[in-house]
């Protein structure tokens, strides 16, 4: 999984802080794909970062629709959905 996209500017050294639990199933992850702890930090942020853009792009495709929706029930059910994006199930 190419994470370092081509072009990319130099690494930035970054400190976080991490709950333990969260530290420890990092490690896991990585010992189970045979990465280090870095790189599977890197691979999940990119992949978060990707879902929250898709995340994103859904809601606002979803609020265009409602926006041009007429039909009463048709704008119900799309502002329940936006309420679901919104603030979860």
């Amino acid at each position: 999984m190419g994470v370092m996209r081509s072009g990319s500017s130099k690494p930035v050294r970054q400190s976080v802080s991490l709950p333990a639990n969260v530290a420890s199933q990092v490690r896991s992850l990585a010992k189970a794909r045979k990465l280090s702890a870095s790189r599977m930090l890197l691979e999940l942020i990119v992949n978060g970062m990707e879902a929250e853009k898709r995340r994103q792009q859904e809601f606002f495709g979803l609020a265009e629709r409602f926006r041009n929706a007429t039909d009463p029930e048709e704008v119900k059910r799309l502002g329940d959905q936006m309420g679901r994006l919104v603030f979860g199930a």
